[in-house]
Parts: structure tokens; C-alpha cells; sequence
């Protein structure tokens, strides 16, 4: 079903940043009849006196929240059935189970690009719900090797990945048991949706994201650590440390991240903490660094414009391209505050495990060998990654900013992958009981073992 391009859209946000992108984002998918709200409170005054088509709220706002918006308008008889939409930073599964709950119409998890919240509006008018459960997939089986596919988006924390298809593409290595598809996605949210739905076989993934899913009964499993290390805390260009301390600098602005659900988050959420100062996302509790999640390649462009934001937690190569664009400066590499730290997990859908599990022991067999070849020779693995994250050059990467990225102490790591329990606890035990998000998972039941114990035997 079309939806009218010219429909009236009451859009509420307390972030001036993300009513910018929201704007964007919208004009973008065709809607441009736009009225900006900068709370719940002012978005229900908005719709008593505009009496939009749709509704698009953010959850985290203060005076009203998106979950108090939306439930202040089922109570009117006039808004009962009126769209709404929640795009939030809340993406774990709790708060989409509450925001269906108090009727909302569906949920877009930032960050989200055009075609997402296209999609979500289309499915609002018709009265669709986005989750719909898992869809029963049929795998191709071709010469005794079962189609793998695998999910990832455009860092270097996913160059095993890459690697390993690289080394099939040359006949270094030709897999007995499974056919690689490796498929390129946008960001977080269409991985943690395939994984979800069961469209994505394997995904490399971040570990809270694969825990949350798991948290909910999603029937995922994780065989591997994807990488170590590899984040890297960029603060603005705009502190002067002749008149700002750290806490004085991060007061009351801005942090980014790429997912609520994150190592990021929760290093970010700790380094923040230490200097004195209350990080969180905006709602009851009282907060003086506020953190938003936006798409990691647009974190740079977004601090250089907006002083507001001092600034931002990533993956490589963005912070390497941040610092030598002289937008920001180092502020700490993850390893520093936790060496040889966990962050993407490999994880795979259990009926593939089920079925097919000599094509996902080869598959985590030759990912641990292929980890040993990125560390073996680093100057290959940069000319490697270029082709597998930028294929179309948009991103701008060579190889020596790789090398670079790769010689950095403390850097990034693709050896040594076995799932250690005790990290994931660490990450789940913190971001439970500080940070309040998230559920405290049975990791001897997420965490399948066996094919990381036959390949490091």
C-alpha cells in the first residue's frame, strides 16, 4: 500500500540534532509536510492543534517521554487509532515489547535511514506489525556445501570475514561444507532484525545486541569472537585544556554512540562516570552528558558541525579519518581501559547449527585460521580490507590509512578468538546492574563451544 507523500507528520525530539536528521532522513523518503516538536509535552500540543496523519517520537525526552506521548493520546478518543511511531535509541527488546504494549503502531531503532522508516510508515498505514516473528528459511544445498550466508556492515572489526572471502575468491582455501555469501548491511539494526527473523544465517554482530536477542528467546547462538580491541573515543577539536578540565568539557554536551546495545556504551558510560559526571540517555534519572546513537560513519560530519557534541565512540577506521581530519583528537583506545576486550561476536542461527554442523565447524575453524593470516601480515590484510569495506570508494579508505589503523598501540586483534564467558559477564554485569539495560543472560547456553574447542585444539 502507497502511503500519500504529502501526509502531516507531528515528529518529537528533544535532540535540535536529531530533528535536523530526522528532517533529512524524511525529505529523503518523500515527506516533507513536517511539524517539530522538541518534547512529548509539546508534541501533544502539536497534535490537538495540527491534527497530524502519523506521529514520530523519539522515547527519551524530558517532561514527557515518547511512552508517556503515546499513551497520553490512546486516552483520547480522537488519537486512539492515530499512527505512531516510535524511532529511539531504545532498541533492546524490552522496550519494544512496552511500546507495542501501550499501542504504539511500530518501532524504528536509531540509527535508521530512509529506507527503514519507510518501511515502518508503510506498515503503520497498514496496520502491520515490523515483528513478525521468524520466517522459515530454505537453504540451498548445491554439491554436498549448504548456502552460509553472513551479515556484517563497513568496519574493520569485521575483516576476517573478509578475509576468509578473500581467500576463497583466490583457492587459497576451498570450504567442503558451505558456499559463502557475505552480505553488506547498512548498520546494526538490519543485522539484529535478520538475525531476529531468521533471514541471516551468521552475523557478526555486537555481543550485547546477540545477548539482548538471546535475552528474548531468539534462537541464536555465538561460536566465535570476532575480533579484540578496536574502538577508539574521540573527543572535539573544541577543548582547550587552558580553560577546560574533562569534566568541565563533557558537561552538559554530547557523546555519541553507535548502539545502545554496545562495548561502546558501556566504556564510554564508564570513562564518563570516573570524571564525576552523571552519562545517560534523557528521561527520569537526572543526567549531565547526554548520549545519542547515530550511524557510526556520520559521527565525524556531525561533531564538526554541532560544538554541542564533544564526542563520540567508534570502530575503525572512522576514528583514524577523524583525528588526521583534524575534527577531533584521541581521547582513549578502548584497549587502554580493558586489553584484549571483547566487542563483535560471531553468531549463528541454531537450526543452522542444527542441520549443518560441519559446515559451521569449517566455517569457525577457517575463521580462526584466517585471524592468524590478518596478524601474519598486516600490509595484505590492508589491501584486503579496502576491497571488502569500501567496494564502491565512498568511504574513501587506502591502505596505508589501514596500515595505520592497524599499527596503532594496542590495536585491533583477530587472534586468540575463543568465546571467553568471564568477558561477556563482565559486559552484561555492568550494563545490568549500572547502566539499568539489558537482561542477565545464561552464557553457558548462549555461548556454543564446541567448534572454538575443535579449532584452537
Amino acid at each position: 500500500m502507497a502511503v500519500n507523500p504529502n501526509i502531516k507528520i507531528v515528529v518529537a525530539d528533544d535532540s535540535g540534532t536529531m530533528r535536523i536528521m530526522f528532517k533529512q532522513i524524511l525529505n529523503k523518503a518523500g515527506y516533507e509536510n513536517l511539524v517539530m516538536a522538541v518534547n512529548g509535552a509539546d508534541g501533544l500540543e502539536k497534535v490537538k492543534a495540527e491534527k497530524p496523519d502519523l506521529v514520530i517520537s523519539d522515547w527519551n525526552m524530558p517532561q514527557m517521554d515518547g511512552l508517556e506521548f503515546l499513551k497520553a493520546l490512546r486516552k483520547m478518543d480522537e488519537f486512539k487509532t492515530l499512527p505512531f511511531i516510535m524511532a529511539t535509541a531504545q532498541s533492546d527488546k524490552a522496550q519494544q515489547i512496552s511500546i507495542m504494549e501501550a499501542g504504539g503502531s511500530g518501532h524504528v531503532p536509531k540509527p535508521f535511514d530512509e529506507a527503514q522508516i519507510s518501511k515502518a510508515i508503510t506498515m503503520a498505514f497498514a496496520g502491520e506489525s515490523l515483528d513478525k516473528g521468524p520466517v522459515q528459511k530454505q537453504r540451498q544445498v548445491v554439491g554436498g556445501r549448504v548456502e552460509l550466508n553472513v551479515a556484517h556492515i563497513q568496519i574493520t572489526d569485521h575483516l576476517a570475514l573478509g578475509a576468509l572471502k578473500h581467500r576463497i575468491e583466490q583457492g587459497d582455501v576451498e570450504p567442503v561444507h558451505f558456499d559463502l555469501t557475505t552480505n553488506l548491511k547498512a548498520g546494526w539494526n538490519p543485522i539484529q532484525e535478520g538475525l531476529e527473523n531468521g533471514e541471516i544465517d551468521c552475523a557478526f554482530v555486537l555481543a550485547p545486541i546477540a545477548m539482548d536477542l538471546f535475552a528474548y528467546d531468539s534462537p541464536i547462538r555465538l561460536v566465535l569472537f570476532a575480533h579484540k580491541n578496536g574502538s577508539t573515543f574521540i573527543r572535539s577539536r573544541h577543548y582547550d585544556p587552558r580553560f577546560d578540565s574533562l569534566q568541565s568539557f563533557y558537561r552538559y554536551k554530547v557523546v555519541d554512540i553507535p548502539h545502545k546495545m554496545s562495548v561502546h556504551h558501556m566504556l564510554a558510560h564508564q570513562f564518563l562516570k570516573e570524571l564525576g559526571l552523571k552519562p545517560g540517555v534523557p528521561g527520569k534519572k537526572a543526567i549531565n552528558v547526554r548520549f545519542e546513537v547515530v550511524p557510526p560513519i556520520k559521527m565525524p560530519g556531525i561533531m564538526k558541525e554541532n560544538e554541542d557534541v564533544a564526542g563520540f565512540m567508534v570502530a575503525e577506521p572512522v576514528a583514524t579519518k577523524a583525528i588526521v581530519a583534524e575534527i577531533g583528537n584521541l581521547e582513549f583506545y578502548s584497549a587502554s581501559r580493558w586489553d584484549n576486550h571483547p566487542c563483535c561476536i560471531v553468531a549463528m542461527q541454531e537450526d543452522f547449527i542444527q542441520k549443518f554442523p560441519e559446515a559451521a565447524q569449517e566455517f569457525v575453524s577457517l575463521l580462526v585460521e584466517t585471524g592468524e593470516y590478518i596478524e601474519n601480515d598486516k600490509i595484505r590484510a590492508a589491501r584486503i580490507a579496502v576491497s571488502f569495506l569500501d567496494p564502491e570508494g565512498k568511504l574513501g579508505l587506502n591502505p596505508q590509512v589501514l596500515q595505520n589503523v592497524f599499527s596503532q598501540p594496542k590495536s585491533i586483534r583477530w587472534d586468540g578468538l575463543y568465546p571467553v564467558a568471564e568477558d561477556l559477564d563482565k559486559i552484561q554485569r555492568y550494563m545490568h546492574d549500572v547502566m539499568e539495560i539489558g537482561r542477565i543472560i545464561d552464557l553457558d547456553r548462549f555461548i556454543e563451544k564446541r567448534f572454538a574447542d575443535e579449532a584452537y585444539k
